[in-house]
């Protein structure tokens, strides 16, 4: 029955991470990675124990990392291994700057490490695959964009739920989806940034929205967008 206004700050998880431990007054956080979270946990700007505040470890939602290829998929690529071909170029986000990046690097290492390889397989792979990246991108967003518009390499490493916002934005039949042999779950955590609630008085708010990501209202809303 109340009225609320909801600002939105959106950017590569961990660059959001960094700015709300440097004083951007969030109320709650949503995050790709677990990692961004801790982060501020360390810093005490979340509750330690945020991960149980809400269920499923605080992740109302999840994705996974695939593939994003030219439409008709041109250079033929089918799964990781076509990632280090001499042919292929690879967009993908800077695993030190955004969680997208992170599981694509995890990804990759767990395709070499489920088929039987060693760690050192799987550095000597994901060394081959970096080679392959022209440039690497800040955050999610910033990745699609060097794909789509700016017309960057030949294959896109990216969250699942990104295929719907290039739909969108971009239109149909511009890119095909490649789903790899082996991927990973990437959860996505939430949680209330105790130190701005307590100065503005808004943890109920702040709860109830987080709340409402749980709900089928939210769920639906979620399942549409990605």
């Amino acid at each position: 029955g109340k009225d609320v206004k909801v600002d939105q700050s959106h950017a590569g998880s961990s660059a959001q991470a960094r700015a709300v431990a440097d004083g951007l007054e969030a109320d709650v956080v949503t995050m790709n990675t677990t990692t961004d979270v801790e982060f501020l946990a360390e810093r005490g700007v979340v509750a330690k124990d945020w991960a149980k505040r809400f269920p499923d470890n605080a992740a109302p939602t999840t994705s996974t990392m695939l593939f994003l290829v030219r439409e008709g998929n041109p250079k033929g690529v089918k799964d990781w291994q076509d990632l280090v071909r001499p042919d292929v170029k690879v967009v993908v986000v800077n695993p030190k700057t955004g969680g997208n990046g992170r599981y694509a690097y995890l990804a990759a290492w767990g395709y070499i490490k489920k088929n039987g390889g060693t760690d050192q397989q799987a550095q000597e792979f994901l060394s081959k695959l970096y080679k392959n990246v022209p440039v690497l991108a800040r955050g999610g967003r910033d990745a699609t964009t060097a794909f789509l518009q700016r017309n960057t390499g030949d294959v896109l490493i990216t969250f699942e739920s990104e295929v719907e916002s290039v739909n969108r934005e971009f239109g149909k039949g511009k890119v095909d989806v490649v789903y790899p042999s082996i991927s990973i779950v990437a959860e996505n955590p939430v949680a209330i940034v105790e130190r701005t609630i307590a100065k503005k008085g808004t943890g109920d708010l702040a709860k109830a929205y987080l709340d409402f990501l749980y709900t089928e209202e939210g769920q639906e809303i979620a399942a549409k967008h990605s």
